[in-house]
């Protein structure tokens, strides 16, 4: 969910197996718990991405039909039915200095801003839809970068949270492909990086142990005993329907302390007659 930011492929991709269908009734059950567990929206338009996706899922469970599936998805008290099912349905695409403009926003008048009223030196980021993690990473050196010999002393560990099991493995690892990596400044690929083999490269280890990674569902109740200076959550409300996207804007909210930024997609936008946030500029609110 970059992070999360999560997008549902257009394409329906691998077909299922021809035995197994998906009737309107069960595609509407399915669509409803996939609403209600995870707030996303699946149209009717998507009935053959879910068949396309779903299809092995059922065949390696040995289920014929979706009505059976989504009964054994609902009783599954692991929840890991439940997590096969998300990562199934949705594809997490990001990289690193997606939306740039926001992580010069970040460097150049956030951290300048909040940085010398942190008198206990515990600055609080979270990274909502980390994706595979380029976007935390990004953040963890820009503010490395912006500490360089005074970070002695301070607490600026990331929390980088998503949906998907899957992407969360491939961010904890940290091994990105030479091609993204190459879109960075070359300090940085000088600094945080290290060639992996087979034209990789993996981000060092002082960076990765800036950044916390945990699966979370943006929408289980907020557990968060302590404010965060800035959320960044981009490109993952566009899936979410108004009311859905309404109530966690102001999760959002109260999860931030006076002063805290809010970034999100370019392409997603806050009612500003809705919200108690204040309006910077285009995808990027500050709580006043």
């Amino acid at each position: 969910m970059n992070s999360a930011s999560i997008r549902l492929e257009q394409d329906a991709g691998r077909a299922a197996m021809p035995s197994i269908e998906i009737t309107d009734k069960e595609f509407e059950r399915l669509a409803a718990y996939v609403k209600k567990s995870f707030g996303l929206n699946l149209g009717k338009e998507k009935k053959m991405l879910v068949l396309g996706r779903l299809g092995r899922v059922l065949q390696s469970l040995n289920f014929d039909n979706f009505s059976d599936y989504l009964d054994y998805v609902a009783g599954d008290r692991s929840g890991q039915a439940a997590a096969t099912l998300i990562n199934r349905l949705t594809t997490n695409h990001t990289f690193f200095m997606r939306e740039a403009d926001h992580f010069d926003f970040f460097r150049n008048k956030v951290l300048p801003e909040i940085m010398p009223r942190l008198k206990d030196k515990d600055l609080r980021v979270w990274s909502a839809g980390c994706s595979t993690g380029e976007e935390p990473y990004t953040l963890a050196m820009l503010i490395d970068e912006y500490l360089g010999s005074a970070k002695l002393g301070w607490d600026t560990a990331l929390l980088a949270t998503d949906i998907s099991e899957r992407v969360l493995r491939h961010a904890v690892r940290g091994v990105y492909p030479a091609e993204s990596v190459e879109l960075l400044p070359k300090r940085w690929r000088l600094s945080y990086f290290s060639p992996h083999g087979d034209g990789q490269y993996a981000v060092t280890c002082r960076i990765r142990k800036e950044v916390v990674f945990r699966r979370f569902n943006l929408m289980d109740p907020f557990p968060f005993r302590r404010g965060f200076h800035v959320i960044f959550c981009r490109n993952v409300m566009i899936y979410f329907d108004e009311n859905t996207r309404r109530n966690l804007i102001r999760k959002f909210y109260d999860s931030l302390v006076p002063g805290g930024y809010l970034f999100i997609g370019h392409s997603e936008t806050i009612n500003r007659f809705e919200s108690p946030f204040k309006y910077v500029k285009p995808s990027i609110y500050r709580k006043e």
